[in-house]
């Protein structure tokens, strides 16, 4: 039986959608009634919904029609939807019957199942649904395929979203449209500016249509900065005009179309959206989006009550204006970039600063309560909270620097970030540590200057710079915060004695003296604990007593070690504050293979592991791993020798990751040391470095050497030393990715090489493509071991 053709697409070369297709044909087996797919303008929903049928119709030779409601005006009638039904599918003459009657007739008349594709329903939902509900009423076996920007809203309707194209397959579309503009891309350096251009657009296949097809006019890489600053995508000329709905011209027509459907409550609160950090594909298990509670503070009044704010939020999601990141707890929102930069564009400049002044406050307000609070039972939630919102973060202190008069407002989000220990939580130390160097730097042209908050900044600065392992960095900091306290100049040279100093004065200075390995270090942060506790800073005592325990077990004697694992293990039991007693096990896990029972310390090690994976600890889970080494060497034979060279090998990479610089902390290096040592005269160092290499090549990425350490990843199935490809990167791309694998943004690059911010983005995107990677956190498994040193050193600027 013949497909009704008339205005029945071609698929044409059709990309991509395999788990989608697969959906749908098994939907199609099932006989259901109503299948809708569903997702934003231009993502591909009738391109799906054509390649699906036609591949139906050819395995089963079922009747299929298509019907494009894009033709119906904007709100027409249920009679309107049936007139152009009945013209787009019936074809002899029903002059002398009804559109429904000749409708029901037709559909009746053929097979026993017929599909009928409704195309574009968004604009007039209600009276779709409508001539819907009763043709599914007269019509036995038939099934409604529809496309939508939202739901039809059927008792029964299946709903199928469709999705962003995967960075490969819009990669792959981005080649086939440059082709048909007679301007291929060359080689590798333009797949990866295209690659760049293919992310900016979030993946969306119309909008890479759009992109390519202006290679007629522009060059690649005057595509890639028209997405950077000063924006101009929603201003570039119209594409194709024959072929594609008017709709589909501009990018700024495709998100108008649903934009205009929308209620002025529903407009209102996606403009003010805009202020808000942009979403994502959330491929690798990244967080993202706003949770209400911030949209309705910063979003709500002039015409927006906070009631209403939910409900306009879940509308604008149906309208697949709007992203959902769900998680088993809650629900946030967030716009994509070219929506952000759509609504953002119908805001005034007023209005943005007001928002933004809004959202900078709301983000440190909350900061600010987490980090006073957060020892005890909602430790965790706060965590993953700051973990959800740091998109957001950046955006208010990047905001706050950017407005006079602000900067203490940047500041005092970076403080409270370090307080409530996030960089630790994220493994973002170098991160934290350079946000808060630059609001600090801002501050210090204010006046009255917030000597206070500034005291703190340069203790916090200094405590992770002494973290990371670069005392060169961390000395001058802890000077300076020193003499801002007013103290004499000579209060290094008696550990022991009490200046007076702020509690993070202390920490800072006590966890200088621990990574020098120096023992003097537990009596200067049993001060600092006892000050925070002075001063009812649960948490901040909490942490002095974790650091305290880290320099017993390691610098102390046997008694202090058990006293100061006890007391800390003591404090954090019963507390419900799981990341804190995870750092309690690691600490008396040390304790006991220096002064105590090795095997039981691995075991514990094992047990912290465990807990630091499940909570996303990439800090903890990493000094994990090394505890176990320490542990296992005191009877490094065999099987066990093989496993320490198997995890220094991985420790290392992780290190290099997380920007750790081991050989300047002191104890931590010792006992590093050692089990390599240990494992290399009982392995023979031909087998100890065979086994390392195995170790390096494990992913950390992907979390492979704490489950190494774990025994979830068995001997047997450790990945073969990968081949590098750092020799596929040019001289200028091999220096972008060392900044890149030492942390740096691309902004920070960009300042440092005197580039412009779109080629180091095209040239970051280079480095990915080459080295076939998709986090920047691999990189560094790629640089070669003497290049390493450089990022070392990159990493500490």
């Amino acid at each position: 039986m013949a497909v009704h053709t008339g205005t029945f697409p071609t698929a044409g070369a059709f990309v991509g959608r395999e788990r989608e297709l697969e959906r749908l044909a098994g939907l199609l087996r099932s006989a259901p009634r109503l299948i809708t797919l569903i997702g934003s303008g231009g993502i591909g929903k009738t391109r799906l919904a054509a390649e699906a049928v036609q591949r139906w119709h050819r395995a089963r030779r079922v009747p299929i029609h298509w019907v494009r409601l894009a033709r119906v005006p904007v709100g027409a009638d249920a009679t309107a939807v049936a007139d152009e039904l009945a013209r787009s599918i019936v074809e002899a003459d029903f002059s002398d019957r009804s559109s429904w009657d000749a409708l029901r007739d037709t559909l009746l008349g053929g097979a026993r199942s017929t599909v009928l594709v409704l195309d574009n329903c968004e604009h007039v939902l209600d009276s779709a649904g409508q001539v819907i509900t009763e043709l599914l009423a007269a019509v036995p076996g038939l099934t409604v395929l529809a496309t939508s920007r939202e739901a039809i809203g059927w008792v029964d309707e299946q709903l199928v979203p469709v999705p962003a194209l995967t960075r490969e397959q819009a990669l792959t579309l981005f080649r086939a449209r440059a082709e048909l503009t007679g301007h291929p891309l060359a080689g590798e350096d333009d797949a990866a500016v295209a690659a760049s251009i293919c992310r900016h657009l979030h993946h969306h296949p119309l909008f890479i249509r759009l992109a390519a097809a202006r290679l007629t006019r522009q060059p690649l890489r005057r595509i890639l900065r028209d997405l950077g600053d000063g924006d101009r995508r929603l201003r570039w000329s119209p594409g194709p005009r024959l072929g594609t709905d008017r709709r589909h011209w501009r990018i700024a027509d495709v998100i108008a179309w649903s934009y205009d459907l929308c209620t002025d409550g529903e407009r209102l609160l996606f403009e003010r959206m805009a202020v808000f950090a942009a979403g994502y594909d959330d491929e690798h298990g990244r967080d993202a989006g706003a949770e209400l509670d911030a949209i309705e503070a910063v979003c709500a009044g002039t015409g927006l009550a906070a009631d209403e704010i939910e409900g306009l939020l879940e509308r604008l999601a149906d309208r697949s204006l709007l992203e959902l990141h769900r998680t088993p707890d809650t629900v946030r929102y967030s716009l994509r970039e070219t929506l952000q930069v759509f609504a953002r564009q119908r805001l005034d400049g007023a209005e943005y600063e007001r928002l933004a002044a809004r959202h900078r406050r709301y983000y440190r307000d909350r900061t600010v309560r987490a980090a006073a609070a957060w020892f005890g039972p909602r430790e965790l939630t706060l965590l993953d909270w700051a973990r959800a919102a740091w998109d957001n973060l950046l955006i208010a202190m990047e905001t706050s620097l950017a407005t006079p008069g602000e900067a203490v407002v940047g500041l005092e989000i970076a403080t409270g970030l370090i307080a409530l220990r996030v960089p630790f939580f994220m493994g973002s130390l170098r991160e934290s540590r350079r946000w808060t160097v630059r609001t600090l730097a801002a501050t210090r042209a204010l006046d009255p200057a917030p000597v206070e908050l500034q005291i703190s900044a340069m203790a916090l600065i200094a405590w992770l710079t002494s973290c990371q392992g670069a005392p060169e960095d961390a000395a001058p900091m802890l000077d300076e915060c020193v003499a801002a306290c007013g103290v004499a100049a000579t209060w290094r040279d008696d550990p022991a004695a009490d200046h007076g100093l702020p509690a993070p004065v202390e920490t800072a200075w006590g966890t200088e003296l621990l990574v020098a390995g120096d023992p003097r270090a537990i009596v200067v942060l049993a001060r600092a604990r006892d000050r925070f506790t002075a001063s009812g800073d649960e948490g901040g005592a909490a942490m002095s007593e974790m650091f305290r325990a880290l320099a017993a077990g390691l610098l102390g004697t046997p008694a202090q070690a058990s006293e100061a694992t006890r007391a800390y293990l003591d404090r954090t039991t019963g507390s419900g504050a799981a990341w804190s007693h995870s750092w309690a096990e690691l600490a008396a896990a040390i304790a006991l293979a220096k002064h105590g029972d090795p095997a039981e310390a691995a075991t514990v090690a094992r047990s912290a592991l465990r807990g630091q994976l499940a909570m996303r600890d990439q800090w903890g889970a990493a000094w994990a791993v090394h505890i176990r080494m320490w542990a296992l060497a005191a009877a490094p034979r065999g099987d066990v020798a093989r496993e320490i060279a198997v995890l220094a090998g991985g420790a290392r990479t992780v290190r290099q990751r997380l920007g750790v610089n081991l050989a300047n902390l002191g104890p931590f290096a010792a006992e590093t040391d050692r089990a390599v040592a240990a494992a290399r005269a009982a392995l023979g160092a031909e087998a100890f470095t065979a086994a390392e290499r195995e170790g390096a090549a494990l992913r950390p990425e992907l979390d492979e050497p704490a489950h190494f350490a774990l025994g979830t990843l068995p001997a047997r199935r450790l990945p073969a030393q990968r081949p590098s490809r750092w020799s596929t990167l040019s001289a200028a791309e091999r220096e972008v990715a060392v900044l890149a694998a030492a942390g740096w943004a691309n902004t920070a690059i960009a300042a440092a090489r005197g580039s412009s911010f779109r080629t180091v983005d095209a040239q970051v995107a280079a480095v990915f493509t080459k080295l076939e990677i998709n986090a920047r956190a691999a990189i560094i498994t790629h640089i070669p071991p003497e290049a390493r040193e450089r990022v070392a050193r990159a990493d500490r600027r």
